[in-house]
């Protein structure tokens, strides 16, 4: 039961997960652990932190939502002792980018992709709802087109930019000499994926950029998801496996001429019912699979 209500919780947060959410929840403890080299990755309320820590001081990868601010830099504190010297966004959405303004006040540098910038500095249409843009203390102040490397703590830390798939500025950060990866919301572990057409996300690329990960970087490195347990490449192969063989299964249905009730009715084969997860059920990522190949 404990697992379930949780579970519910993540979801409820995760959809509201918007930049300055503000909403009263119960404290949640920051969780570290120890993934490789100067990595750990950090479990609390939102998407999975990176952090790698060191002489030089402490880098993260997001910083989940505001409310999340100071659990986070005790969690972080606890580790090491030096400051907060740098934040990577992996994309724009709230859950990953939500501590910006308060880190970004005290100086910390934060570094994304251009088009994450843009979306943070005005308002995003969400259907109905807009998306306030961030204070500009909670902007990236470094951003880049394809590839920027940091070196800090003895790491040459490259963040990589591949194309529309969660977002349409998506980056994944790799450490060569700990051999870790943080996918930001590139992956789910074990779970169906968000894929967000309105911020230029979409099905294909999102495929696609697994494969680039697979094919480009050390099948033996250590995977940080944007949600989710710890994961290794056996992971990203399984979500990989998943979307494309769930996206011809409904581009199959769609050339017989069925529609979205029929789709949903017929459901996924029974393989594919791990994956599903209170946030994204097995009919949203059928709906997902539906707009993006019904078009």
């Amino acid at each position: 039961m404990r697992n379930v209500l949780a579970g519910a919780v993540t979801a409820v947060l995760f959809a509201a997960g918007v930049a300055g959410a503000t909403q009263t929840q119960p404290d949640v403890q920051v969780k570290s652990t120890k993934v490789a080299g100067t990595v750990y990755m950090l479990e609390g309320q939102g998407g999975n932190i990176g952090a790698c820590v060191g002489d030089d001081g402490i880098l993260i990868i997001d910083d989940q939502y505001e409310r999340m601010a100071e659990a986070v830099r005790a969690e972080l504190k606890s580790l090491n002792p030096g400051p907060l010297k740098f934040i990577l966004n992996t994309h724009y959405h709230g859950d990953h980018v939500g501590s910006n303004e308060i880190f970004g006040k005290e100086g910390t540098t934060i570094i994304a992709h251009e088009n994450v910038r843009k979306r943070l500095t005005v308002p995003q249409q969400r259907g109905e709802r807009t998306v306030e843009a961030l204070d500009p203390s909670g902007w990236p102040v470094v951003t880049f087109e394809d590839k920027v490397t940091v070196h800090f703590n003895g790491e040459d830390i490259q963040f990589i930019h591949l194309p529309a798939g969660h977002t349409d500025g998506d980056g994944i950060v790799f450490f060569p000499k700990s051999n870790v990866i943080h996918m930001g919301d590139l992956l789910f572990t074990g779970r169906f994926p968000r894929v967000d057409a309105e911020g230029g996300g979409s099905v294909d690329g999102y495929l696609k950029n697994l494969e680039w990960v697979m094919f480009n970087l050390p099948k033996t490195a250590q995977v940080i998801p944007g949600h989710g347990p710890l994961a290794t490449m056996d992971d990203v192969k399984a979500m990989r496996d998943m979307i494309k063989e769930t996206s011809e299964y409904v581009k199959k249905l769609i050339a017989e001429n069925k529609d979205l009730g029929e789709i949903k009715a017929a459901g996924l084969p029974e393989k594919f019912k791990p994956f599903d997860w209170q946030f994204i059920t097995t009919d949203r990522w059928i709906e997902t699979l539906y707009a993006a190949y019904s078009k």
